[in-house]
């Protein structure tokens, strides 16, 4: 049996619950490497990652290099003597970092490789449509979310899933796939296998999510939309342009449901009662239930109808 020196990287709350987990089982944490903070807010103050929280609350050894390449941080990271590296939810690492541990360095990825390689693989798989998913780790090389596969656990999308709900239950599952790895490397025992793309099967990708990403088409079908929309909530949030009579507004979507019928509106024409609002598309409507005006909270539709008016005419572009 291997005695394990383990440095965790990982910057978001999906990083943090695996990390929590080594801990708990007590796992011996030598270092944790995650982002530098950065301003946030209105007032610019310097935020703190989650994993660095965290890693503060256990008085853990932290390193928030900004450049992975530079020799004094390669000499820090040496010191620590780790024989393992586990990535959660951080950067693309040089070679001098993940070939540095006896063991290796493998990485958390939170879909069946080698679909969803990338960034948003939660997101994507809503946005696609996808009934399954699931948790990867991989030991790292030279590319993005290529290397050898040590363990898969499988998951099913549900109908109404978002991506917040898919996120913790994806995290949920992939703390106990790295425990079952880092078990396996701990005891000698890991079988990897290559990643192998099927000829009859089309590689989809993850690529980061823009802005431009989440305004919704309104010249799609009722499930694209309703897809597109889940897939972005509650983070980082499907939106579209509210014109309104003369005022045309940016509207934030977080909730909404389908309906499927035949009508003769055109596509992104706002049908509204008093306390229901739904938009027009080719093969139905797409009905609001959780929306947030710029420069408000975000509310129901209900609440929004009680102080906001809706003229005749009113399309969402």
């Amino acid at each position: 049996m291997r005695d394990l020196r383990i440095v965790f990287m990982g910057t978001p709350l999906f990083a943090v619950e695996i990390l929590k987990e080594l801990v708990e089982n007590n796992y011996n944490i030598v270092g944790v490497i995650t982002a530098p903070d950065k301003p946030a807010g209105r007032g610019r103050k310097l935020h703190q990652s989650a994993v660095k929280e965290y890693a503060l609350e256990k008085e853990l050894s932290i390193l928030q290099p900004t450049n992975l390449k530079d020799e004094v941080f390669l000499e820090q990271l040496k010191k620590w003597n780790a024989n393992l590296q586990i990535v959660v939810a951080f950067r693309m690492l040089p070679r001098a970092v993940w070939e540095m541990p006896e063991f290796g360095t493998f990485n958390l990825h939170a879909s069946l490789l080698p679909q969803y390689r990338g960034a948003a693989p939660i997101n994507w798989a809503i946005i696609n449509g996808e009934k399954k998913t699931g948790v990867t780790t991989f030991f790292i090389d030279d590319k993005i979310d290529t290397g050898a596969i040590i363990l898969q656990e499988e998951l099913s999308i549900q109908d109404d899933e978002t991506a917040g709900s898919l996120h913790n239950r994806l995290m949920k599952i992939g703390s106990k796939t790295v425990l079952d790895t880092v078990d396996l490397i701990k005891n000698d025992n890991v079988t990897t296998y290559l990643q192998t793309e099927k000829e009859q099967e089309k590689l989809k990708t993850a690529n980061k999510i823009y802005k431009e990403t989440c305004k919704v088409d309104w010249s799609q079908n009722t499930d694209n939309i309703y897809n597109h929309i889940r897939g972005l909530s509650p983070y980082p949030t499907a939106w579209t342009t509210l014109v309104n009579g003369e005022d045309e507004l940016t509207i934030k979507i977080f909730e909404v449901s389908k309906e499927k019928t035949e009508h003769n509106h055109e596509s992104g024409l706002v049908v509204s009662g008093k306390k229901n609002v739904k938009v027009a598309v080719i093969d139905g409507y797409i009905h609001l239930i959780i929306v947030q005006l710029a420069g408000k909270k975000k509310m129901s539709i209900k609440d929004l109808l009680n102080g906001f008016e809706l003229k005749n005419n009113t399309k969402m572009r």
